[in-house]
């Protein structure tokens, strides 16, 4: 059975997030979501505080953990021994960014794939960045993020 690496921000993670780790459980033998560090990227979290707020939203979960690396996707999954790179696309903006990264990821390693899941409708318009934007203008996102996110998101933008 394949394994794949399910590599992004994730601040914070999302139900869309989590959506597609659930489907990613049940379509490989082992999913390692990876709390990337992005020197391009200011963000709210730190990678320890994503790392754990994800694990906590998957300990359900028995082929799901999470780490956390910076440098190269692909280095990390060629070194972890894994053949894949799960990735979500919420809307065509997304396609073409992905799409690039895809390509390049296989000018770079050719052995390990690229698979593309589209989260559940409901959640098809979130992102993190959307996220902090509603909080820091006051908004209520209990229905957008775990409980513990939440809460987590109001310690770090009270008001």
């Amino acid at each position: 059975m394949r394994k794949a690496v399910y590599p992004g921000t994730f601040d914070p993670v999302t139900n869309g997030h989590l959506d597609l780790i659930e489907r990613g459980s049940r379509l490989f033998s082992e999913v390692i979501v990876l709390v990337a560090k992005n020197p391009e990227k200011t963000p709210l979290f730190t990678a320890e505080e994503r790392v754990e707020l994800i694990r906590s939203e998957v300990a359900a979960f028995r082929n799901v953990r999470v780490d956390t690396a910076d440098g190269l996707t692909v280095a990390y999954v060629r070194g972890a021994g894994f053949d894949t790179i799960l990735r979500g696309i919420r809307t065509t903006v997304d396609f073409v960014t992905e799409h690039s990264m895809a390509l390049t990821n296989r000018a770079l390693a050719s052995e390990i794939e690229t698979v593309f899941l589209m989260p559940n409708e409901k959640w098809s318009y979130l992102s993190s960045s959307l996220i902090r934007e509603v909080v820091r203008s006051g908004g209520d996102v209990t229905r957008f993020v775990p409980d513990s996110v939440s809460a987590a998101l109001g310690k770090k933008l009270p008001g």
